[in-house]
């Protein structure tokens, strides 16, 4: 059985009001989606990575992985018109080489800080359960609200989980679930674990960090930075 990574770059990273996807701004002189690659690409138990890139930057990308030596990178896969339909153009690329019962681990290309135990744990409980969601605990009181303004309500935070990626399942459980949806007309499901919610599956919980942060903000780039300086050391060659 292979496990492949699917990182998913096909965002434009309007919120991050940069000039460029936020997946291919600088840190310290390296883009952040080579951090993510790399994280696979070092990983023992990951055996090709495919990436779905944002329409115009796929031959820098090219470029980047040769600079940054990511051997295992498979495929460019041009990203759709949201998430559900990158994935699904991702997901049918690795099915055409690979078997069903192959895993792939869905990533978001600006997780960069994504661990090896991170990585290990997802392959584990999607390899004994047939699907693993990254997560971590909710700590955070939660309110609910009608106007956006107010509350009167709250949600019990020991119930709730706070998904991250990388999110795990078969080649074959995938390809299905993303050809069911498509006869059920749900196109835009934000991500893997609520698309197979919505299909009636059961989820299984695999290890996330807080440290495996989404980079959304300035704020959260910034973040990153703190986080590749204090661990700089540690794993970064």
């Amino acid at each position: 059985m292979k496990n492949i990574a699917l990182i998913i770059a096909g965002g434009s990273g309007q919120r991050m009001h940069q000039d460029i996807p936020k997946q291919f701004l600088n840190v310290y002189d390296k883009p952040v989606i080579i951090y993510t690659l790399e994280a696979f690409q070092k990983h023992p138990c990951i055996d090709g990575i495919v990436v779905v890139c944002v329409e115009g930057w796929n031959e820098i990308l090219e470029a980047y992985c040769r600079q940054f030596g990511i051997t295992k990178l498979e495929s460019i896969v041009l990203g759709g018109a949201n998430g559900q339909e990158s994935i699904r153009k991702g997901i049918m690329n690795v099915a055409s080489r690979h078997q069903k019962e192959d895993l792939i681990l869905i990533h978001d290309a600006i997780r960069p800080m994504v661990s090896e135990e991170i990585i290990s744990d997802c392959i584990r409980v999607a390899g004994r359960y047939g699907n693993a969601i990254s997560v971590i605990q909710c700590t955070s009181a939660m309110l609910c609200t009608e106007d956006g303004e107010t509350s009167r309500s709250q949600i019990a935070r020991d119930n709730l989980k706070i998904t991250q990626t990388p999110q795990c399942a078969s080649v074959g459980t995938l390809t299905e679930i993303h050809e069911e949806a498509l006869q059920r007309g749900i196109t835009n499901s934000v991500a893997t674990c609520t698309l197979l919610i919505e299909l009636g599956h059961e989820l299984h919980f695999s290890l996330g960090s807080e440290k495996n942060i989404k980079l959304t903000s300035v704020e959260d780039l910034e973040i990153f930075e703190a986080l590749l300086h204090s661990r700089k050391a540690e794993w970064i060659k």
